[in-house]
């Protein structure tokens, strides 16, 4: 690489032109006035089943915007070199979690119909009585503006940092950056594990596993690695980043999802053997549920589809290193996601006497009513600022990357 290119590619940003993602706004936030309003009807006529949908796309995008979070804290633990590219598109993701707590409101409204412990009165279940401490209507609202403020005042700060030191190439803002990251990482780590508390496990108030946090993590890193592999595929085809982002970018890109994908399966199968053999009925009840009726099929689905089907695909160095076969990838990473969490979130509500799987209209109404606006909101975030980080002292090395 000459000087002047090497110089050039310091000082002239690649900007995302409002006009290029004008049709896909506007289209997304038709869609969006679409599904929000038949979302809206959905939750008049059977408000519980629609909650539960609901949480389910929430718990979706909520874990992608965790782990984009995630890469960009790791990114300054570790003083990454190779992912400065590809870093502003995991701050833009991650900047979109004060965005998506709006989308939470219509699940606090309606918190008895999802969190069925809100509704048990004290002395009537001893488990959950164990429980109070934690499981309380205030602290649990207090937990959820604990988690916006972090989650969100962290993927805010750090982006800001990053973009004022694209005007004025500062390197304290790198340090400033890792500084809150190391102050900051641990409890990320344990505010992470207690929203999966909240959220997830909680649904079932009687089950608990030590692991869930990590289970929620593993998937969380996993898939929002996935959706970036996704982005910067869709914005190289419109030209931008092309002279940035080369095929070596993809092959650590498509080691990190091998390597999560093989991560999620060994936390998922050592949950599911520690239950199993310990064999209590406070922690079985969980699997029981899931591996009876029709939800037996899909778990075994899961299996295959989660682990089995992307080792396969992604152990030869050669497909981390194509970008098509990448793509393909992670969208049936994304999809299994999709099948975990549905797995995680809607057993609770069929109950025991349920027939199995039962897919509503209201569970695709969900995920285009979140993923719409924010898909939106996305866009306008590329447009807000450079697609990569402009004067990161460790921006020359990102660019002659060599695995």
């Amino acid at each position: 690489m000459s000087q002047a290119t090497s110089q050039n590619q310091f000082t002239q940003g690649v900007k995302f032109e409002a006009r290029s993602g004008a049709l896909a706004v506007i289209a997304l936030v038709l869609m969006s006035l679409f599904s929000l309003g038949a979302a809206a009807l959905l939750f008049n006529s059977d408000p519980k089943r629609t909650a539960f949908s609901w949480l389910f796309a929430f718990s979706f995008y909520f874990t992608l915007g965790l782990g984009a979070l995630f890469w960009v804290l790791l990114h300054h633990a570790t003083n990454s070199g190779w992912s400065v590219v590809v870093r502003r598109q995991m701050e833009n993701i991650a900047s979109l979690l004060p965005f998506l707590f709006f989308f939470f409101i219509p699940l606090i409204l309606l918190r008895e119909k999802v969190f069925k412990w809100l509704t048990i009165p004290p002395g009537v279940d001893p488990i959950v009585d164990v429980k109070r401490a934690f499981l309380n209507e205030p602290f649990f609202l207090i937990r959820i503006g604990i988690y916006l403020v972090l989650f969100g005042g962290l993927s805010w700060t750090l982006r800001a940092f990053s973009i004022r030191q694209d005007k004025d190439g500062d390197p304290r803002w790198t340090i400033r950056s890792q500084g809150i990251t190391y102050a900051l990482l641990l409890p990320f780590a344990l505010t992470l594990t207690a929203a999966a508390i909240d959220y997830l496990m909680a649904l079932n108030p009687h089950w608990f596993s030590t692991m869930w946090g990590v289970y929620i993590f593993a998937g969380a890193a996993l898939n929002s690695m996935a959706l970036l592999i996704l982005i910067i595929t869709a914005l190289r085809s419109q030209g931008y980043l092309a002279e940035q982002i080369n095929v070596e970018h993809y092959h650590i890109m498509g080691k990190l999802l091998f390597a999560f994908t093989v991560f999620w399966a060994y936390i998922a199968f050592s949950q599911y053997f520690l239950i199993w053999y310990s064999n209590i009925p406070e922690e079985t009840v969980y699997f029981l549920r899931r591996n009876t009726s029709t939800w037996w099929y899909l778990s075994l689905f899961l299996v295959v589809g989660h682990f089995f089907v992307p080792f396969l695909f992604l152990i030869a160095r050669w497909a981390k290193r194509r970008p098509t076969m990448l793509c393909i990838a992670a969208i049936w990473t994304l999809f299994m996601h999709l099948v975990d969490l549905y797995l995680v979130v809607l057993p609770n509500y069929s109950g025991p006497r349920s027939p199995g799987v039962d897919f509503k209209l209201s569970d695709i109404v969900c995920l285009l009513a979140i993923g719409a606006p924010m898909s939106a909101l996305f866009i306008a975030r590329l447009s807000g600022c450079a697609l990569y980080p402009l004067r990161d002292p460790r921006l020359a090395e990102s660019l002659a990357l060599k695995n």
